[in-house]
């Protein structure tokens, strides 16, 4: 019967397990006792002999035979073998233990299922767990040495009561020779379709349920069959034998306390029991038996299952289920708690100290006006939401020093790429959100037509902290987002063979210029700023992006002028194609920009209403220079 000890270890105390030492069923001590006789018997008596019956020359051979299989007996990996062996054999004891067939689920299903409470009904679940019960006791008997030798033929079968005489005919007169413990199945399965024929069974799913469990019990009943008839290989279990006994074998010889006169190393003292020794064989094969003793659990060791007893206690539970219980249902009566909303059922003296109250989170302890005083902070002080280190502060709940002052830092908004990258002088670059509300056509970058921008396209310092009541520098709100406006410069429509555009004219002066700035002031970096965009730049926050203003002609001659100088230092032939600058002073005509074909007259219209009253004064302005 297997050993029980749960309420021994129920609670951990001071040396809980010293009181499992001393027992004597099913423990380590009655399993390898004999073979730690025979091991301390066989080093005692070949101590003796090298003490006592050998000759100097012969001490001096046994010394060198002790000092090598000392040596070598360390290169048996006996834990790695050993461990992994019984890590699987555990592993294989416990699927059997979960797959032991229980008929509760089914003595469930028809003693609600299975209706009548005559003679016949009662007939009919009786024997419908009959069969459920007699399928078990067949796998049982072929498992179990215990449980085989309970029942060993059919006879003995018949008179404990699982078959009837006349099933014992037909379970006889079918030829077949396999085991044969899935009969009882088969019938079961044909009496409950006669009892949905016969209305015993109401419903089709009541039936589909009582079959699906009875499968699942016949699946636990193959799955013992499987473990019975497959188990570990035989390889294995000699390999991990014949380590285990190799390598104690080697100590015998070579665990042997030798003269300490010789100088051998490691043989300083001269013990007569080796204690270490002993207990390593104490442990490495008691780790073997422990594996001897699960590898088959349906034996008849002291931890082994215990099959006679499953065997009775299904029969008699589940014949009570489905007859003295069926339908026997209680009085129904109101509980003591019929009009108590708060149930608290009492405690005795002995458990009060178990009443505790209920668990309602981990955040139930935070203090409410730590959290009430960090939002306080947040909210009050706008200044530190947006840098990092107030964000890093909020999440470690650090508060901030209230004379925190914010540095602007300042970065390069724009990139140099404007130099390199051919746009066409229609396309904006993040257009402004009055130019989506107006619905202007935007035509979009064509990588085949090879123009150059004519505006020019600056760099500007943008700050990128919010700003504070000791700086004036303009601050960005959440949806202002700096958006740079490429927009086109004045044409002549009669001009149409000045395709040549400027390229990035303030590049290197501005570059030069930011480095300065950034020491300086952030009100410096805002000087070179037009009049419009400074008034701007007043407001605490932009609430729209700011375009390039259109530049007079004389602006547009000295811009010029500076890129044709840019264009001369980095290559000579671009400079024979383009015009001289005294050319363009003398003309003062302006550069029409290209269009593209697929713009129609109607889309070439000005944005807004102040532009195109400027474009018309210069244009007139342009026609008086002419005449």
């Amino acid at each position: 019967m297997t050993v029980t000890y749960s309420s021994k270890v129920a609670n951990a105390t001071f040396f809980g397990f010293h009181r499992l030492l001393v027992r004597w069923r099913g423990s380590i001590y009655k399993l390898l006792y004999r073979e730690f006789l025979v091991f301390a018997l066989l080093y005692s008596v070949l101590s003796v002999v090298y003490r006592w019956v050998l000759t100097d020359p012969q001490k001096r051979l046994f010394e060198k035979m002790s000092i090598y299989c000392d040596r070598y007996a360390e290169q048996i990996p006996v834990t790695f073998v050993l461990g992994f062996y019984v890590t699987l054999v555990v592993n294989r004891w416990w699927n059997q233990f979960q797959n032991l067939p229980w008929p509760d689920r089914l003595m469930f299903l028809i003693s609600s299922c299975v209706q009548g409470q005559d003679e016949q009904g009662r007939l009919l679940r009786r024997t419908l767990m009959r069969y459920v019960n007699l399928t078990s006791l067949l796998i049982f008997r072929s498992v179990s040495t215990a449980v085989c030798k309970r029942f060993p033929t059919i006879d003995h079968v018949v008179e404990a009561g699982f078959m009837t005489p006349e099933e014992r005919k037909i379970f006889e007169n079918l030829k077949s020779p396999h085991l044969k413990y899935w009969v009882p199945v088969v019938w079961f399965t044909n009496l409950a379709s006669k009892a949905r024929k016969e209305g015993r069974i109401q419903d089709s799913v009541d039936l589909q349920t009582i079959l699906n469990e009875m499968n699942r019990f016949r699946t636990w009943c193959s799955t013992l069959f499987g473990y019975d008839w497959v188990g570990i290989p035989l390889v294995y279990t000699q390999v991990v034998t014949l380590a285990v006994y190799t390598f104690f074998s080697a100590c015998i010889i070579g665990r042997q306390f030798l003269d300490p006169a010789q100088g051998y190393q490691g043989h300083d003292l001269d013990l007569y029991v080796p204690v270490f020794t002993l207990l390593q064989f104490f442990f490495y094969s008691g780790w073997l038996k422990v594996a001897e003793q699960l590898i088959n659990p349906f034996g008849e060791d002291d931890d082994d299952f215990e099959a006679n007893w499953c065997i009775d206690r299904n029969l008699q539970v589940s014949l009570m289920a489905v007859d003295e219980m069926h339908m026997n249902i209680p009085h129904l009566t109101k509980d003591i708690y019929w009009n108590e909303p708060d149930v608290r059922p009492p405690y005795t003296l002995a458990a009060a100290d178990y009443c505790i109250p209920s668990f309602l989170g981990s955040t139930t302890d935070m203090g409410l006006s730590e959290i009430l005083q960090s939002e306080e902070i947040d909210i009050q002080d706008p200044r530190r939401q947006g840098t990092v280190l107030g964000r890093m502060r909020r999440l470690l709940s650090v508060q901030e020093p209230p004379n925190l002052h914010i540095r602007p830092s300042f970065k390069r908004h724009s990139s140099d790429i404007s130099s390199f990258f051919p746009f066409v002088p229609e396309q904006r670059v993040h257009s402004g959100p009055e130019e989506s509300m107006a619905g202007q056509h935007r035509s979009y970058f064509n990588p085949h037509q090879h123009h150059v921008l004519e505006t020019l396209s600056t760099l500007r310092e943008v700050n990128s902290t919010p700003s504070s009541p000791e700086t004036s520098v303009r601050s960005l709100s959440y949806n202002s987002v700096p958006k740079v406006v490429i927009s086109e410069s004045e044409s002549n429509p009669g001009n149409h063979s000045a395709d040549t555009v400027v390229i990035a004219a303030s590049l290197a002066s501005e570059r030069s210029s930011s480095e300065q700035d950034q020491t300086q002031k952030p009100e410096a970096c805002l000087k070179d700023l037009s009049g419009e965009e400074l008034n701007q730049a007043d407001s605490p926050v932009e609430a729209e992006p700011r375009k390039f203003r259109r530049r007079s002609l004389v602006e547009i001659a000295k811009k010029k002028q500076l890129s044709f100088q840019l264009s001369q230092q980095n290559s000579g032939s671009s400079m024979r194609n383009l015009p001289s600058p005294t050319a363009l002073r003398k003309t003062k005509a302006p550069i029409m920009a290209p269009q593209s074909p697929a713009r129609s007259p109607q889309q070439e219209m000005p944005q807004t209403t102040d532009n195109a009253g400027a474009s018309s004064q210069e244009k007139e302005k342009d026609t008086n220079h002419h005449s």
